[in-house]
């Protein structure tokens, strides 16, 4: 595993993003474990996972391409972070561009903020996980009728490597892959994760004991794709 990866783990885990334990999810699965990328909230924090973005994105996709599309409203400060961060470390110039919610009618007016999307823009998409595809599902078409574009990936931090929501034994980034034709990728997967903190202590703390890791197993006996 790259140290960058090794890296953004504990990253996770210092800002609170990562837990383990007993949660509900928005789908009603009873998971192990819980992302919550809204608790990156310091500057020093977004600066970092912009860092951790660029260089996943960079390893996947190089630079050659033009826009970072966020879709709202999570994926906005990520497309604005990871920018600056390719500027920084890259030295290239990538706009930004996420949707609204709902378009404006007045000012700044239409369904974007930040850049405009031109024909033969080559445009990567970023998010912080997919669960379900859903977001993808809305904001794609709204990338594709503003201009002729090249949509040529998508970028989350974590894959929790759960089945999707079509029913086959696919993730939903290989669900996501075959229905828009592009390529997906994660800063780290969740079997990674489970690799590096299985019996390793933290700043004082195993966080996947042995209770953790066979409740991390059943759950992915269940939701897993085999």
């Amino acid at each position: 595993m790259s140290a960058y990866k090794e890296e953004f783990i504990n990253f996770m885990i210092e800002c609170d993003v990562l837990k383990f334990g007993d949660f509900t999810l928005k789908s009603g699965r009873r998971s192990p474990f819980f992302m919550n990328a809204g608790a990156y909230v310091t500057g020093g924090q977004l600066m970092r996972l912009g860092e951790y973005y660029a260089k996943a994105i960079h390893e996947s996709f190089g630079d050659d391409f033009d826009v970072l599309f966020g879709p709202a409203y999570k994926g906005i400060p990520l497309a604005v972070v990871c920018s600056v961060a390719f500027h920084n470390l890259y030295n290239r110039e990538i706009r930004y561009c996420s949707n609204r919610k709902e378009i404006k009618d007045h000012g700044d007016t239409g369904i974007l903020l930040g850049s405009g999307l031109k024909d033969g823009d080559r445009v990567v998409m970023i998010e912080d996980v997919t669960t379900s595809g859903k977001s993808i599902e809305e904001t794609f078409p709204i990338i594709k009728a503003q201009a002729d574009v090249n949509v040529i990936g998508l970028m989350v931090s974590l894959n929790r490597m759960e089945r999707g929501s079509g029913g086959e034994n696919k993730t939903a980034l290989e669900e996501i892959s075959s229905t828009y034709g592009l390529k997906t990728g994660a800063i780290v997967t969740m079997p990674e994760v489970i690799e590096y903190l299985t019996g390793r202590n933290i700043n004082g703390k195993v966080l996947i004991d042995p209770g953790i890791k066979a409740a991390l197993d059943k759950y992915y006996e269940e939701y897993g794709v085999r």
